[in-house]
């Protein structure tokens, strides 16, 4: 019995917000229809549109500063490498060594600090700071619908007392119902108009106390820092004082009229060779001296007495991987509408919304064009993974946008 009569009150409730929603449903319409007057409120929808301006603004921010905190890590991680690399081509015998350990591991603790303490003041103030909107936001949406009910309870009052046929019964009852719905309402509505002015006011002390903790919390970090690059540069200083003998020969720049690559210049190899152009070969066939002499000629006064065999110079057609660079249009035929390169991500990259790519170092992304320019933001660009577009060529659900800090150029 008693499993029935709970069944019994379960159906009940069911059955009475579905009533309510068909209420609501019919009052919006008579009052889109202006069949029913809607009760205004010109200041609480101004209220409205600031919570929903301040919720958007936060929201970006928290984006932004999450975005941030990634290039930290990034920045910790080149950093950390480069003086890994450093280390090991430090040879144990150089005066410095052991500076130069201490600095590296110095370096790395100011990196780890920096990061955890943006973490601490920035980011977890600006997750509690947004935690509040949730239900804000659902308190608005269900002052919205008491609101319905009061119009449609009054509008339901008022036809009764002006029927021909009056029913005390009915329209006590109708009344009874106004006021219980009146109460509800009003007890909402004075609760949201004395918290969103309050919120609305409170953005000013969150973004001045957000960015002066990022700009205290850059400014101590860049000032330890800049007293490790000092300490680096004197250990350094001393190492070439002592090793003074072996100057290092700066190789000349490249001439103006030399092929530059689109990008940026390749380093040079290892060996210390010369840098070559992958799209021009010379060739010199000039002759040895000895070649040049006939036995018992004379020296000749002037280089221009001589004829020397003019040097040839060879162009040959750029290759990548085996491929004549002439080729290149039937190579982006199977690309993407609009390919412009290729990057490779450095890092890996979390996605932080539903248009970002999701990025593990190594992962090639074929770069395109956005459909609306004005909606690129500085340092991102759009693409698409060349693992997906090769097994689903659908760009619809395969692109997204990522920061190009975290890339690099491969094409």
């Amino acid at each position: 019995m008693a499993e029935l009569g709970s069944k019994g009150v379960t159906a009940g409730k069911i059955a009475s917000n579905v009533q309510k929603k068909l209420t609501r449903a019919q009052e919006k319409v008579l009052q889109k229809l202006g069949k029913a007057d809607e009760t205004k409120d010109e200041q609480f929808e101004q209220c409205v549109q600031n919570f929903n301006k301040q919720l958007s603004e936060g929201t970006r921010l928290q984006k932004d500063l999450r975005t941030y905190l990634a290039s930290v890590k990034a920045m910790h991680e080149a950093s950390k490498k480069l003086t890994e690399c450093l280390q090991e081509v430090y040879e144990p015998d150089w005066p410095g060594r052991d500076d130069t350990n201490k600095i590296a591991e110095n370096n790395d603790l100011l990196w780890t600090d920096f990061h955890q303490k943006l973490v601490d003041q920035a980011l977890l103030t600006m997750d509690t700071y947004l935690g509040q909107f949730p239900d804000i936001k659902s308190r608005i949406a269900k002052r919205g619908r008491k609101l319905v009910d009061y119009d449609s309870a009054r509008h339901h009052f008022e036809a009764l007392q002006t029927a021909k046929k009056k029913d005390e019964t009915k329209i006590a009852k109708a009344e009874e119902e106004l006021v219980k719905a009146q109460k509800v309402f009003e007890e909402m509505n004075v609760d949201l108009q004395e918290e969103l002015p309050s919120l609305w006011n409170s953005r000013v002390g969150f973004y001045v106390n957000t960015f002066q903790s990022i700009a205290g919390l850059e400014e101590n970090f860049h000032k330890e820092m800049s007293k490790l690059n000092q300490n680096l540069h004197d250990v350094l200083l001393g190492l070439d004082k002592q090793y003074s003998g072996n100057a290092f020969p700066v190789k000349a720049q490249p001439s103006d009229s030399t092929p530059a690559k689109a990008n940026k210049s390749p380093s040079p190899p290892p060996d210390g060779s010369p840098i070559t152009s992958p799209e021009t070969k010379t060739v010199n066939h000039e002759l040895e001296p000895s070649t040049l002499e006939a036995p018992g000629a004379s020296i000749p006064k002037s280089p221009s007495q001589t004829s020397l065999p003019a040097v040839v110079v060879e162009t040959f057609p750029a290759t990548v991987n085996g491929t004549v660079e002439g080729g290149a249009s039937s190579e982006r035929a199977d690309m993407p509408p609009g390919f412009l390169f290729k990057v490779q991500a450095m890092h890996d990259y979390t996605a932080t919304d539903s248009d970002e790519l999701q990025l593990k170092a190594g992962d090639v992304v074929l770069v395109i064009p956005f459909e609306n320019p004005e909606e690129q933001d500085e340092g991102w660009l759009m693409g698409v993974k060349e693992s997906d577009w090769i097994q689903h060529k659908e760009l619809d659900q395969c692109r997204g946008v990522f920061p190009e800090n975290f890339t690099e150029r491969v094409q």
